[in-house]
């Protein structure tokens, strides 16, 4: 049986009311067991996954493997048929993207949700314009959202000279940064982004993985769902790859290598299929192909070369930005 609670606009399964804010040690978001069918279609199949505060949760797969099925769960878009699903510690089931977002999971998918056409700080308002004046003459409160969205904007490290511009002029990173300021600015406690560097070069993923950085900062548990290990691997803090809507993989970053999350998303025992196969073939030298048995491990220095400090594996040690440092925008990235 479900029950309303005041504020969260979901059906939530009968239990203890919203309380109070939840502790730091405690996931804001949590699948249990989820999953998802389609008549006796199994998209998704007992998938674990816990969404921290100020922590990157990268959600790993190949196309098909079921990832936009659990982004559409968490964001409210679909129902899971199995399993659970708890925000901050309360089982939820949400109708619609809405309940979703008054629980302040907000997603950024790849279209953006936004109109190339108009302003910048229109796009940042689109949907929810301030207005000013007496009812039923009430206008645009233009000077307060140009002055709201400039300042949000600069607060993550997003500089723009001018908010009057169309944001089809933008860059493709700056677009996305655009949207992911958006999401903070109304509230979002869990930020998903759906494939964010998927349609962008080397310069213009830099800038989306230093935003992201910056949300973690920020304090907000983000949801990075990507095909693409290398990027995963610089911004992340716990790594799930799914394959075939189960879950392969779950792995902390202290647990797991880049060589390895790469093997994991390449699929391991597929490669090796693919090489007894091969091995049929006349022509193709399967000694000289590498074993997919083991992860590729980085070359060995030469003797006496000088290995340099010692890097943690913390994520303050990444190679990706330091998410602590003011982030400000390349002005060539204002170009389209």
């Amino acid at each position: 049986m479900t029950s309303k609670s005041p504020g969260t606009r979901g059906a939530v399964l009968a239990g203890p009311g919203p309380g109070p804010a939840p502790e730091s040690g405690r996931p804001v978001v949590e699948l249990r067991g989820a999953g998802k069918a389609y008549g006796n279609i199994r998209a998704l199949h007992g998938v674990d996954l816990a969404v921290y505060p100020g922590r990157v949760t990268c959600v790993l797969g190949d196309n098909g493997a079921g990832k936009s099925t659990l982004i559409k769960i968490i964001s409210g878009l679909h129902q899971h048929t199995e399993g659970e699903f708890l925000v901050d510690g309360e089982a939820v089931r949400f109708t619609t993207p809405r309940d979703a977002l008054a629980r302040g999971i907000a997603t950024v998918y790849q279209d953006l949700a936004t109109v190339p056409l108009m302003p910048v700080w229109r796009n940042f308002f689109l949907g929810s314009e301030l207005t000013k004046g007496p009812w039923p003459v009430r206008r645009l409160d233009i000077a307060r959202m140009k002055e709201t969205a400039d300042r949000e904007l600069r607060t993550m490290g997003i500089v723009l000279d001018d908010l009057e511009q169309p944001v089809g002029t933008l860059s493709g990173g700056q677009r996305q940064c655009v949207a992911i300021a958006r999401a903070v600015h109304f509230g979002a406690r869990v930020l998903i982004l759906d494939e964010p560097t998927a349609a962008l070069g080397v310069k213009q993923s830099g800038v989306v993985l230093k935003y992201i950085a910056a949300a973690r900062e920020r304090g907000l548990g983000v949801v990075f769902v990507t095909h693409n290990p290398h990027h995963a691997y610089l911004v992340g803090d716990h790594f799930s790859v799914l394959r075939l809507g189960t879950l392969e993989l779950g792995a902390a970053r202290a647990d797991i290598t880049l060589e390895a999350l790469t093997h994991h998303m390449a699929g391991g025992a597929e490669l090796a299929a693919l090489k007894h196969e091969l091995a049929q073939a006349d022509g193709v030298d399967v000694e000289a192909l590498p074993d997919p048995d083991q992860p590729e491990r980085a070359a060995p220095e030469a003797p006496g070369a000088d290995p340099g400090p010692a890097v943690p594996a913390s994520r303050t040690a990444d190679s990706g930005p330091a998410a602590s440092d003011p982030v400000a925008s390349d002005p060539a990235e204002g170009k389209p």
